[in-house]
């Protein structure tokens, strides 16, 4: 039988995180992050970096106590990462989430945090919600998980796509109480100028190292239609003006020509999602140099389920223009990055790998492995000095942190391995610490 080491099992039981050690990866066949050809070779971990790369043998000083791993010749590759998570929303239904405490919502945030790291998902880019504190915990090695970009509250006009106030609150009083959903840190209603450049002024504050703004209608939101266009281009500006005096950017939700055209006119420099633009629009996106973050929204089994027939209805247009949304980015050649964008759902969080899969309609496999590793960090570091680790991600490289997933036989080859890591994650490392092992080594 093989033998299985599940760290976060044994953290939830109140064990400590193991130290890290120096570990040697022998026998492997290396994806870098980068190139489509593999490398037959050998990986020296120190502490949470990669110390040395060789094709050949490397010795090992007997002293150093180091813990030497057989790859029995399997595909090594860098960590995966997700740019368009929701870690405080992707678990539980979107009622919990406006009715319940932060207190529990961080401990389910926490245990999904454990899966999504068994996952393979080593990095995310946090998209909307109260992630600090579980980025700070995580970073402590108090609980497992990877490491979370956060973007802290979506920022979000009245009636906009981060305001899920119910009926009964509107209109609000000059001086009523900020609404659950704005108390506890998971959108921030701000309308005109000064008040957006208020809540993105104290969203860095807390540490945010991107921000992002609604700028359009959107699936999930009860009240607002996806046609609609949200924030002014003064708005934007605004919250633009806060992130590059931090070094950093603003991000949108956008589906539509207008909403995407108004934020690049005002200096955005990402777009999430884009599945309704057209071909005017798509230029423009390159001709400014800004990032495309695109999700596979299709209208198959891995989409979110909704509970009513207009956002079913909602869902169905932005899936009809998926399809369209990936051929273009192609065509202009659109800096593309991957997120999975699961939200309010805690059933379907397990297809999060199998959702990254299904770029095989516009993809070949070694360019979704590199999206999903190399191109969307990039996308992460685009934050500049608000970058809270400093050393290279979704890279198999001397001097990148050590995030590296063992995949049993070759995803390059059968994308759909990546599908089911309970079973084909061979290893799963982050930081230089084994958090899954299942080759029966030590």
């Amino acid at each position: 039988m093989k033998k299985i080491v599940l760290v976060p099992f044994l953290l939830s039981l109140g064990f400590s995180m193991m130290a890290q050690t120096t570990i040697l990866l022998n026998n492997v066949q290396i994806f870098d992050g980068v190139n489509e050809k593999l490398v037959n070779g050998n990986v020296l971990i120190q502490g949470d970096t990669i110390a040395r790369i060789s094709t050949s043998p490397i010795a090992t000083d007997r002293s150093a106590n180091t813990r030497i791993i057989d790859g029995k010749g399997k595909f090594l590759m860098p960590g995966l990462i997700d740019a368009h998570w929701h870690t405080m929303m992707c678990a539980v239904p979107e009622m919990v989430l406006l009715t319940a405490d932060v207190g529990y919502l961080n401990l389910v945030a926490a245990h999904e945090a454990g899966n999504t790291l068994l996952r393979g998902f080593t990095s995310v880019r946090d998209l909307a919600g109260p992630s600090f504190g579980l980025k700070r915990a995580i970073d402590q090695g108090l609980t497992p998980g990877p490491r979370i970009y956060p973007s802290g509250a979506m920022i979000s006009q009245s009636g906009g796509h981060g305001d899920f106030r119910l009926p009964y609150e509107v209109p609000s009083a000059p001086n009523a109480p900020l609404s659950h959903g704005d108390a506890i840190g998971g959108g921030a209603i701000a309308d005109g100028v000064e008040a957006v450049l208020k809540r993105a002024r104290e969203q860095l504050m807390m540490g945010a190292t991107q921000l992002k703004l609604a700028a359009g209608g959107g699936v999930s939101s009860n009240y607002d239609p996806i046609d609609v266009s949200q924030y002014s281009e003064a708005e934007f500006h605004a919250a633009v003006e806060a992130a590059e005096n931090w070094g950093t950017y603003v991000t949108v939700h956008a589906y539509t020509p207008r909403a995407i055209q108004t934020a690049l006119r005002a200096g955005v420099k990402c777009i999430d999602h884009g599945q309704l633009m057209d071909e005017a629009t798509a230029k423009m996106i390159a001709d400014k140099g800004a990032w495309l973050c695109l999700q596979a929204f299709l209208d198959n089994e891995y989409s979110n389920e909704k509970s009513s027939a207009d956002a079913r209805e909602k869902q169905k247009m932005v899936a009809t223009g998926t399809d369209n949304a990936y051929k273009l980015a192609k065509k202009y050649k659109i800096k593309t990055a991957w997120g999975s964008d699961m939200l309010f759902n805690p059933a379907a969080t397990k297809n999060q790998n199998a959702i990254l899969t299904t770029l095989s309609q516009w993809y070949r496999p070694f360019e979704i492995l590199k999206m999903a590793t190399s191109t969307n960090a990039e996308l992460l570091a685009f934050c500049g000095p608000r970058n809270p680790y400093p050393k290279p991600l979704g890279l198999i490289k001397e001097g990148a942190y050590a995030d590296m997933i063992l995949v049993d036989g070759n995803p390059m080859q059968d994308i759909n391995l990546i599908a089911d890591p309970g079973k084909n994650f061979l290893l799963i490392m982050k930081g230089g610490i084994v958090y899954k092992n299942l080759l029966g080594n030590p």
